[in-house]
């Protein structure tokens, strides 16, 4: 089977293959609007999920190198809030290494369903990082700071709230200009799902019982916060990826230093921000993806091969699958 006939099968939202400057695949596939069957097309805005915490970790980053904040630097002495049973002396590398213990508001070794959340909690009332905190403030620590690695939401919405306390601007307001119009970037953002800018794909949910789509909009945040939520486009991640790794968002030695291994546990490795995938040869691949319901996203960097795999899917397709036979069946 062709890669493209392949692809028509699997994949309904966006891919793009790229080897150095060199675009290999780059193909839409399906509807940003079902009802309307509007296409989706390679300019189409999808939503990430909790591949938005790469962005994050790049802008705390940002900050550590212009001297603003530290590694060391606690959340006792950055948050202005009332922490509670919340150790105050979690770090900055802690948050980012999801190994602060700090209690998760979406814990995935417990909730299977991320619309879960709002069953007792509006999901409308989330549009910044702060309308979080009535979900994790009052829960006790998860395990002592720095025992272990569990992946952590609630970590990376502190890291959020950190960006705005160090800043004074809003973290997403921070991220665009920093990072998202700097680079050129431009279809980029963390949107409002009532606001919604142009060229945005709604995401969708199949429910067996109705044997029928419907459309996330009551089952993720209305808004993304520091724990994930950015609309992008396979492009714009294209351009990211050329922006780190060229040095230009952080310097080439921070740069290293978050593509390595920080943390790791039964999940894998972790840097800063980033997952790392150790291949056969004991080299890492570092990754960032996000999972929602109705929405799935992947980005890989194979070193190597000097290849980036970016896929994403408003039909929550996998996409991880999709991924690992790419490598191993049309690009090995």
């Amino acid at each position: 089977m062709e890669l493209e006939q392949y692809l028509e099968t699997q994949l309904r939202g966006c891919i793009q293959i790229k080897e150095g400057k060199n675009i290999v695949a780059e193909k839409a596939f399906g509807y940003a609007d079902l009802a309307n069957e509007i296409p989706n097309t390679v300019d189409t805005k999808f939503a990430t999920a909790s591949a938005g915490k790469v962005f994050v970790a790049t802008g705390i980053l940002q900050l550590i190198e212009a001297g603003k904040l530290s590694f060391t630097d606690t959340i006792g002495k950055l948050l202005d809030i009332d922490l509670k049973a919340i150790d105050p002396d979690i770090t900055v590398e802690q948050l980012l290494t999801h190994t602060s213990g700090i209690p998760d508001y979406f814990d995935e070794s417990v909730m299977e369903e991320y619309e879960e959340l709002w069953i007792d909690y509006p999901n409308y009332k989330i549009r910044t990082n702060q309308d979080l905190l009535p979900l994790f403030i009052d829960k006790p620590m998860m395990y002592p700071k720095g025992t272990r690695f569990q992946y952590n939401n609630t970590g990376y919405v502190c890291l959020g709230m950190v960006i705005e306390a160090i800043t004074g601007m809003p973290f997403d307001v921070y991220l665009k200009e920093n990072i998202f119009d700097k680079y050129e970037m431009f279809s980029t953002g963390y949107y409002e799902l009532d606001r919604l800018p142009s060229k945005c794909a709604n995401s969708y949910i199949f429910e067996e019982e109705r044997n029928s789509y419907r459309t996330n909009i009551y089952s993720v945040d209305v808004k993304g916060t520091g724990a994930g939520g950015a609309f992008t486009t396979v492009g714009d991640i294209s351009k990211f990826w050329e922006k780190l790794l060229s040095g230009e968002l952080i310097s080439s030695a921070m740069v290293t230093d978050m593509l390595k291994v920080h943390s790791e546990g039964e999940d894998g490795y972790y840097g800063y921000g980033v997952w790392l995938k150790k291949e056969s040869d004991g080299t890492f691949s570092p990754y960032f993806q996000g999972c929602d319901p109705g929405v799935s996203f992947i980005s890989v960097y194979q070193p190597k091969s000097n290849r980036v795999f970016t896929l994403v899917s408003n039909y929550g397709d996998n996409v991880w699958k999709i991924t690992r036979e790419l490598k191993e069946q049309y690009l090995a």
